[in-house]
């Protein structure tokens, strides 16, 4: 039986997220706890599948960091940050203290947390059962078929949240090949429209270029959707 703990000292917050995990996975253990204290005290002795944590907890602006720290000291146990914190500044910032996902509270629906909860209980259940397959060396790109870890370019990780990930997945596995805006709406949990999607291979993009300024592995074509082109020659210009 899977176990999660809810990290949120917002009663009305934290009982609305218990709910809907219940209600989405019948059977389940869900502890609340409201504190900073409290949450550590409950990770050092308790085995959670999943944590879902608010950043700031009471009049610790950034006590979900020091949980974060305190769970990756010990288990790893996978971490999907829920927070009011603007999701530009802070979603790259929980992503490199090595959180799952980042949702900003009123930006998301139950549908949208229900979707990324229960893909990564998941994919960190077949983390513990399963062996992750060797990933080929083209294109100096690593991807984790369980999201358990971030995918690697050049062995630098690239900081991406899971949608934008699953799009990258997509495009390297038909790498050569032209996907759909059709194709990849089945990745996108919500915001099915082409702008959205534009804006997730925007982000990719940009954490490519972080590690490698001129990488421009990801052709865009116009109306139809994008390639993987991979690492393009000098000689070959710009797309």
């Amino acid at each position: 039986m899977a176990k999660v703990a809810v990290i949120e000292d917002d009663v009305p917050t934290s009982n609305q997220l218990k709910g809907w995990i219940e209600a989405a996975k019948p059977g389940i253990v869900v502890d609340q706890w409201f504190n900073r204290d409290d949450a550590e005290a409950a990770i050092a002795r308790e085995h959670y599948d999943l944590v879902v944590l608010d950043i700031e907890l009471g009049r610790e602006r950034h006590a979900g960091v020091a949980i974060i720290n305190a769970i990756n000291k010990q288990r790893g146990t996978p971490v999907l940050v829920v927070s009011a914190m603007p999701a530009t500044i802070y979603r790259s910032i929980m992503k490199a203290l090595d959180a799952w996902d980042y949702l900003q509270k009123t930006a998301f629906e139950e549908a949208d947390f229900i979707d990324t909860f229960l893909e990564i209980l998941r994919a960190a259940k077949e983390s513990r059962s399963a062996q992750v397959p060797a990933q080929p060396a083209a294109d100096e790109l690593s991807l984790d078929p369980l999201w358990q870890s971030s995918p690697t370019w050049r062995a630098q990780r690239l900081n991406l949240p899971l949608t934008a990930q699953r799009i990258l997945a997509t495009l390297y596995q038909r790498r050569g090949e032209v996907v759909s805006y059709d194709e990849l709406y089945q990745v996108v949990k919500s915001g099915r429209n082409r702008d959205n999607v534009r804006k997730h291979v925007s982000t990719i993009r940009d954490a490519f270029r972080e590690i490698d300024p001129g990488f421009d592995g990801i052709e865009n074509v116009p109306m139809r959707g994008f390639r993987w082109v991979g690492q393009a020659p000098a000689a070959k210009g710009r797309r």
